[in-house]
């Protein structure tokens, strides 16, 4: 018999589990603790004679968890056409390398960002096409793919059949094939270095060696951070443009830092982080920049002084 106190530790133990699942289905480390915490308020809610009913308090609250997910992306589109200029997911520092404001201490739960596995599965330029799959086909893809749940258990929470999950989970496959070409980790950090030191001294005609001639660079400032509310596309654009933030804003130290597990920068002025850079490497060139600029996105990158 399962003591009233050990099933509680299961359930305080399932937390990280459901923040992994909840950021790679909603690409935002808030909105995920947000449905995290609502699964476990509906569980709370229960009353204790159906919480025994309960034979895997996990899978119950993975299966809430999902839906509320699943609820939230369906809004989500209504929320992206509102929101000002292009919509990039929550970017992730490596815990070993920064301090979190509000992060774990001897007497407050860890920070949020904390508790995400940072895997291909978390990398931006995965993330980014999560973000075209529909609702349904990300969470079919996520849940199977990624975190191994059979097809019966995902039927039950998207409300299909087994076989229409398989069909969604495939059809999700086909679209991220071309975001799992692999690039060696010291490969991405070469390249990201060179691009740091050509940044820096404004080398416009390194950038653009550096550049793919067809890359192309998003930034998200969400209203609240100045930036260009459109892709910038064209390796030399892209230079120019970087050149031009580099004279316009004195005094900003770039950082090499893990963003999502993989190599990326830093911008940062007086100590406070400004704006995250991920990249996307092929060939020993860059074909994607994803600046996040969104206060509010940078909060897990805070640094306690």
């Amino acid at each position: 018999m399962v003591t009233v106190g050990a099933r509680t530790d299961e359930i305080a133990g399932e937390r990280r589990r459901l923040i992994n699942v909840a950021y790679r289905l909603l690409g935002s480390v808030t909105e995920a603790e947000d449905a995290v915490q609502d699964a476990y308020a509906r569980w709370y809610g229960l009353s204790r004679s159906r919480q025994e009913e309960i034979l895997s308090p996990g899978a119950w609250l993975t299966t809430v968890t999902s839906r509320i997910c699943l609820d939230l992306l369906g809004s989500a589109r209504a929320r992206r056409e509102r929101y000002v200029g292009a919509w990039l997911p929550e970017p992730l520092p490596d815990r070993t390398e920064w301090d979190h404001a509000g992060g774990a201490d001897a007497t407050g739960p860890a920070d949020p960002a904390d508790q995400i596995v940072l895997d291909e599965s978390v990398a931006m330029a995965f993330l980014v096409v999560l973000e075209s799959m529909t609702p349904a086909e990300r969470v079919a893809f996520v849940l199977h793919d990624v975190f191994r749940y059979p097809f019966a258990e995902v039927a039950g929470i998207l409300g299909r059949t087994p076989a229409a999950c398989k069909q969604l989970a495939a059809s999700a496959r086909r679209r991220v094939s071309v975001a799992r070409a692999a690039v060696p980790a010291t490969g991405r950090a070469d390249v990201v270095r060179h691009v740091k030191e050509a940044w820096e001294t404004k080398d416009i005609a390194a950038l653009v060696g550096l550049l793919d001639p067809a890359a192309v660079m998003t930034a998200d400032g969400g209203g609240m951070a100045g930036t260009v509310l459109r892709p910038v596309e064209g390796g030399a654009r892209i230079a120019q443009y970087m050149v031009a933030i580099a004279d316009k804003a004195p005094g900003l130290e770039l950082l090499e830092r893990s963003v999502n597990g993989v190599p990326g920068l830093v911008a940062q002025r007086a100590g406070v982080v400004m704006t995250v850079a991920a990249f996307d490497v092929s060939d020993g060139r860059v074909t994607r920049i994803w600046a996040v600029r969104n206060p509010e996105k940078l909060r897990p990158w805070a640094r306690e002084d």
